[in-house]
């Protein structure tokens, strides 16, 4: 059997299990911070939860559907383990920016949730009181 073709296999094999277990602990972790910032909407936490996921794998197998194809010759098995070090360094590389790119997001939202809790009073005004002063 031709090495580039084991290469190839052993390259979608990493590159798909790391994009899975990726993707469930964003998803399972990304929840929470989904549901704070959607101020306990579950039903609206787990949709967006779901959207984001989909988008993830959506993204990053197709950059590594995109990088499998490789112009060199795989003849050795020295060849085999430095063509997949190569990939497979690229693909998790994407993969940590694509979940620095989704905590940087859940982190913006989620403090934009809180600055506008903070601007509404806890209970709304419960009347006037006028000012000392004989006015």
């Amino acid at each position: 059997m031709d090495l580039t073709v084991v290469a190839y296999a052993i390259y979608l094999l990493c590159s798909v299990c790391l994009t899975v277990w990726v993707a469930r602990t964003l998803s399972r972790n990304g929840r929470v911070f989904l549901a704070d910032v959607l101020h306990g909407n579950d039903k609206l936490a787990d949709a967006v939860n779901h959207l984001l996921v989909v988008g993830f794998y959506l993204v990053n197998l197709g950059f590594i559907a995109l990088y499998l194809q490789d112009d060199t010759t795989v003849a050795t098995a020295r060849g085999v383990f430095e063509a997949l070090s190569q990939k497979l360094g690229v693909v998790l590389l994407v993969l940590g920016v694509m979940h620095l790119g989704n905590v940087f997001a859940l982190g913006k939202f989620r403090r934009r949730g809180l600055m506008e809790r903070e601007q509404n009073p806890p209970v709304p005004p419960q009347g006037y009181t006028a000012p000392a002063g004989g006015h």
